[in-house]
């Protein structure tokens, strides 16, 4: 076996892996979604907006050139070396891309912990049509960086 042919499967065991633990918290995050209001939430829109939020994330976090911890990303946008990919930035993008959905049977919110201290944090926040904020889901990618 030649060495192309060990990075070729090598790549396609990885991705394979990373795809996996995708599809599984993109279900999980579908079937929280739907659990909010079982008989009124539109499963199929559960779906949308969990791929969209996972894929979204992933693709951000390459635009922004995130890798490894966002903190270490904030500081880098601190001292002028990185233009975008704090919390507020994927929180408006993913937004901008759910929002072309128009969602029935969800409500898109913009959440806000600890607003304008050092340590504020943007995300989405979820809910079934005419359910509290508060019982939302938040959806951060940001977080782990995209992952």
């Amino acid at each position: 076996m030649n060495s192309r042919s060990v990075l070729i499967f090598t790549s396609a065991v990885c991705v394979s892996a990373v795809w996996a633990q995708d599809e599984k918290s993109i279900n999980d995050l579908r079937d929280a979604i739907v659990a909010l209001a079982p008989r009124s939430i539109d499963p199929h829109e559960a779906e949308l907006l969990s791929v969209t939020a996972h894929t979204m994330s992933r693709r951000l976090a390459r635009e922004y050139g995130v890798h490894g911890d966002p903190a270490i990303h904030n500081f880098l946008i601190n001292v002028g070396a990185k233009k975008r990919g704090i919390c507020a930035d994927y929180t408006r993008d993913i937004g901008s891309r759910l929002k072309e959905f128009h969602f029935k049977t969800l409500v898109l919110h913009w959440g806000s912990a600890y607003a304008k201290e050092s340590d504020e944090n943007n995300a989405l926040v979820v809910t079934a049509r005419n359910q509290p904020f508060q019982d939302g889901i938040v959806l951060d990618g940001w977080r782990r960086g995209g992952r």
